[in-house]
């Protein structure tokens, strides 16, 4: 392996707390395959531990101090390397990067991972339901005024907020402002343009031949059950209810949907669904990233019942590399690039679907040596364009047109 000049990477991630980090760890280790010095720097927008801890081999730096704004300049005055690559159009990322480039000249690289417009969308339709729901009260003079004082402070509030709408907008207009672009998906590839980098992982870390899967399910307490493992952040459009209810379908006491670690934005959604579906679900903490091939180890079935949402259709469910690098079966959905993604391995069922994906669940338990040979056909695909050695050339060929 050629190494490129010593040339070193700062990824600028959007939030050390909230979404952008898994994809940061990834390419920051696919661009260390490739022989560059990489470091990871952000702020804390919101409270909390890092989430997820981040390899052994990339180091993370916070930067800290008092507000928001000033940490945000500290950031763009602190990141040094020879090219800046921001994750998301954010301000925390990419506005931050645009400033550095503004103030020393280095190139920026811009990572789209999620269609942030279709978030904002998604969210600005909730907001009406939810005003739509509430029930219309006749006020006082004073209470009129009091709200409409409330209203103002909220929007000055919202404006020093990094993560506020109008700051998306604004930023995903000016993607073109980037030197270089990379997407996951190609559906964000036919909005943005750029180079496709796909999701990867550590070939020699999720390696199937390391561990044992009896002894994993040991370790985490699932020797009793069928273990379909969710690991990740459950939110609706990832389409745990329609799993939930094929398992109702089923009726296999031995089968149990294993959710491992997730976000804090996905509290209620899972109290919602273990309110109603408790019976069948197991929760994990989250776990270091070295530690996750030996939590992967423990499933017998890797499930992602991708729901078809146009947030949905944008992402690359990091879930389908996990599945793949460490030979399991995977059930997942028709949404997106999933199909492409997978080839010819995997159980592929129709989104919005619990008949068809208990059948393939059921096709699975009633024939498990046909569900390991579809898992070593996903590892085999995985190797030619899922791994760190598949994906590290395409990132250092993009990074030489930059000069």
């Amino acid at each position: 392996m050629s190494v490129p000049l010593n040339r070193k990477i700062s990824i600028v991630a959007p939030d050390l707390v909230a979404g952008g980090m898994t994809r940061a760890y990834a390419l920051a280790q696919a661009l260390a395959h490739a022989g560059y010095t990489v470091d990871i720097l952000g702020v804390k927008l919101t409270g909390g531990a890092l989430y997820p801890l981040p390899p052994s081999n990339i180091q993370v730096t916070e930067i800290k101090g008092y507000g928001r704004l000033y940490r945000l300049l500290k950031l763009a005055l602190t990141l040094d390397g020879d090219i800046i690559y921001a994750i998301k159009p954010r301000v925390s990322s990419y506005g931050v990067a645009l400033l550095t480039r503004w103030l020393r000249g280095s190139p920026v690289m811009l990572d789209i991972d999620d269609w942030e417009m279709a978030e904002l969308s998604a969210a600005s339709d909730r907001r009406r339901a939810a005003r739509a729901q509430r029930p219309h009260r006749e006020t006082g003079i004073i209470r009129h005024f009091a709200r409409r004082a409330r209203r103002l402070l909220g929007r000055h509030r919202r404006w020093l907020d990094p993560a506020n709408a109008r700051y998306i907008r604004w930023l995903n207009a000016a993607v073109c402002k980037a030197d270089a672009i990379t997407v996951d998906t190609r559906l964000l590839q036919e909005q943005y343009g750029g180079t496709y980098v796909p999701q990867c992982k550590d070939a020699d870390r999720y390696d199937p031949a390391r561990y044992v899967p009896e002894d994993s399910r040991r370790r985490y307490g699932l020797s009793d059950h069928i273990v379909l493992m969710f690991p990740g952040t459950a939110r609706p459009h990832k389409g745990l209810e329609d799993l939930l209810m094929a398992m109702d379908t089923l009726q296999n006491p031995a089968m149990r949907l294993v959710i491992v670690g997730g976000r804090r934005c996905s509290d209620g959604y899972i109290a919602e669904l273990m309110r109603r579906w408790a019976h069948w679900i197991v929760r994990l903490p989250a776990f270091p990233q070295e530690q996750m091939p030996e939590v992967i180890a423990a499933a017998h079935v890797i499930v992602v019942p991708q729901r078809d949402t146009s947030i949905a259709r944008a992402q690359f469910p990091m879930k389908l590399t996990d599945g793949m690098a460490m030979a399991k079966p995977i059930v997942t959905t028709t949404v997106g690039d999933i199909p492409e993604i997978l080839g010819n391995t995997g159980y592929l069922v129709q989104p919005s679907n619990p008949r068809q994906l208990a059948k393939a669940l059921q096709d699975i338990v009633e024939d498990p040596q046909a569900a390991l040979g579809q898992g070593k056909l996903a590892r085999e695909r995985f190797l030619g364009n899922y791994s760190l050695g598949a994906v590290g050339p395409v990132l250092s060929g993009l990074i030489k047109t930059l000069g």
